[in-house]
């Protein structure tokens, strides 16, 4: 495509290339690649389930190993509350004070969602916070009717001019409510750090965050740091980063032509989390652990919550450490057939990588050259829940156009469900991905991988949106658990549902996880 001179200002000053700009024009014209599901990977055949014995084995392992190691904890964080409130917000849309009372809204439209907020509000975290909002607001609060009340409390959370909560990010919402204090979602996670991401009681943590939001991030640091310390005994090390403008990428109208703004100036869009494998590479650390920001329980249920972090990272290290004594007996090219044998075994039977009839056939150097190549990979271990609900995105068995078969997490935007028989193996599916990641990004030499030479950039999402009223072709860059990690060395283990806590709506705050 031929862009104008100010569109290659444009262009450039975006961190991009004319040739980035028209890969991603061609790739959306393309349209959407599916993932080819072979079958959904379940207890015994590409999930791991532990017992008792096997749990306390990797947690030992971890804890004797952990003071010597280099460790971070990622937490995707740049995300606005919005979708908390979406709820509330049609509430205020579609209720008349003057016409209805709330009761009879909530009898009225069957909102399960309004009932259950106003029947809680109290319990709220942010209860007070409100309260003594409305009270320098509206003078006569105590005397309004219980409706009325409840409408300002509501006004009160969202209204631009008082507390405006969905503007924020869900890393600075009051989170959970203890007996002298509010803690917000940042302030847990640098709680939860200090049991499992911490080495001679230091923690790393990095979240990515909005440009925007950045002075309220470190406004929050620097008023809980000194306490959360003092309460866990440790120190912490907190960086933040923000989604690459670089990894933004282009739309398309209907007829596929560049998507423009009113003033004519190409609209660029944030291409959804897999742009953070750029804010990943950059860490230093050899283990890197990955949590959304929402996903958290309140501290008296943090030792049973972090035990399977500890458990996931003890089995991380076990692995690696066969894998590096592997391609260290590789390096010394003293390897006799029960070698081969036995790493083969290793990659099928532990790393899940499909083996081809023909190695067998193959020359002592084509197979030492496989399995090396297989090896030396950034390698991650991944928690899987049981579904509860209606499955969805979650760990498969996929076939790639070169008939490989490989482990994946697969989102449900990238399963082709108009094919009855994929649609058949997603009904089949036991487990979801919780997004509970432990990750190994150096290799045996001590080397940090570039995480880009392992993206599969066939799984990028096309979607249908809208912007200004126009419908678009949008593209989103491989998931950064999904496409991302395409080519990693993958494990996939069992943890319980008690572990997966996240903060989808409002009421989410008032489940027990998130009780004091």
């Amino acid at each position: 495509m031929i862009f104008s001179e100010n569109d290659n200002v444009q262009i450039e000053n975006h961190g991009l290339t004319i040739d980035k700009v028209n890969a991603q024009i061609a790739r959306i014209k393309s349209g959407m690649v599916y993932s080819n599901l072979k079958e959904a990977a379940t207890i015994g055949n590409g999930i791991l389930k532990m017992d008792n014995q096997q749990e306390s084995h990797y947690i030992e392992l971890f804890e004797s190993k952990r003071n010597t190691l280099s460790m971070v904890k990622f937490v995707p964080a740049s995300g606005a509350a919005t979708r908390m409130f979406k709820f509330l917000f049609q509430f205020l849309n579609d209720y008349d004070l003057k016409k209805e009372s709330i009761q009879d809204f909530i009898n009225r439209t069957g909102n399960k969602n309004v009932a259950i907020f106003f029947k809680n509000l109290e319990k709220l975290p942010c209860f007070e916070e409100v309260v003594h909002k409305i009270h320098k607001v509206i003078s006569n609060y105590n005397h309004l009717t219980y409706d009325e009340r409840c409408v300002e409390f509501v006004k009160t959370m969202l209204d631009e001019d008082r507390l405006n909560y969905s503007f924020y990010p869900k890393g600075l919402l009051p989170f959970h409510k203890y007996k002298i204090h509010i803690s917000t979602a940042f302030e847990e996670h640098l709680h939860e750090a200090a049991f499992y991401a911490s080495t001679n009681n230091h923690a790393h943590l990095h979240f990515t965050i909005s440009k925007n939001h950045q002075d309220k991030f470190y406004e929050e640091l620097n008023h809980i740091l000194e306490d959360v310390e003092n309460q866990t005994a440790h120190t912490f090390e907190v960086s933040f980063s923000y989604q690459k403008m670089a990894t933004d990428t282009v739309a398309l109208t209907e007829s596929n032509d560049v998507y423009r703004e009113p003033d004519g100036t190409i609209l660029f869009r944030p291409s959804g989390h897999g742009a953070l494998l750029e804010n990943l590479n950059e860490l230093q650390q050899d283990i890197v652990f990955i949590k959304n920001i929402d996903n958290l329980v309140v501290q008296n249920q943090l030792e049973d919550a972090c035990k399977y972090k500890k458990m996931l990272a003890g089995i991380l290290l076990e692995t690696q450490d066969q894998i590096f004594k592997y391609l260290r007996l590789i390096d010394t090219g003293n390897l006799n057939d029960n070698d081969i044998n036995d790493i083969a075994k290793f990659l099928s039977n532990t790393l899940h990588i499909d083996i081809a009839p023909d190695f067998e056939n193959a020359s002592i150097e084509s197979k030492i050259f496989f399995l090396k190549e297989k090896l030396n990979r950034p390698i991650r271990v991944c928690g899987m829940v049981k579904n509860e609900g209606e499955p969805g995105g979650g760990p498969f068995w996929v076939k790639d156009e070169t008939g490989n078969i490989s482990l994946q997490i697969i989102e449900f935007a990238q399963i082709d469900t108009s094919q009855k028989s994929q649609k058949e193996i997603v009904k089949n599916a036991t487990h979801f991905n919780p997004t509970d990641l432990v990750c190994g990004v150096r290799d045996y030499k001590g080397n940090k991988f570039d995480l880009h030479e392992y993206v599969d950039h066939k799984a990028a999402f096309i979607t249908l949106k809208s912007q200004n009223g126009t419908d678009i072709k949008a593209f989103e860059l491989p998931g950064l658990w999904n496409g991302s990690m395409a080519n990693w060395n993958s494990i996939f283990v069992e943890i319980p549902l008690s572990t997966f806590n996240p903060v989808k709506t409002v009421n989410d705050l008032l489940k027990p996880a998130h009780q004091a």
